[in-house]
């Protein structure tokens, strides 16, 4: 069983940056895979970025590549998406997700196990 939580939302405006941070608890993250998801109102959880649990493969929907990064710290049981250039098309509740085990990335939701309770991010214009 694996406990997530994040942190590092926000009010920010537009062009600024936030890292969001997941902290898992319960058992080891190092053969996990993680996701960020984020969902805005009015429309369906979308996959953000993914990255395989060693860290070395990583995928990002294309509105976010070049500004968004997605790392883990298995040693930690930290997972973290630093967000850069931020628009208010990003404004959205994020979530943090997991699965295992996971030498693959993985694009729905559906194909995660585990998540957090998610955390607002509010991109101004």
């Amino acid at each position: 069983q694996v406990q997530l939580v994040e942190s590092g939302g926000g009010l920010v405006q537009t062009g600024d940056s936030l890292r969001l941070s997941c902290a898992a608890s319960g058992r080891t993250l190092s053969t996990y895979g993680n996701a960020w998801f984020r969902q805005a109102p009015g429309k369906e959880r979308e996959l953000v970025a993914a990255i395989t649990w060693n860290g070395v493969r990583t995928y990002y929907v294309d509105s976010v590549k070049g500004r968004f990064t997605i790392s883990k710290d298995n040693g930690k049981k930290m997972v973290y998406l630093q967000m850069n250039s931020l628009k208010p098309e990003d404004t959205a509740v994020y979530y943090c997700a997991a699965r295992s085990p996971s030498s693959s990335l993985y694009y729905t939701a559906d194909e995660y196990v585990y998540w957090g309770q998610g955390t607002q991010v509010t991109v101004s214009s």
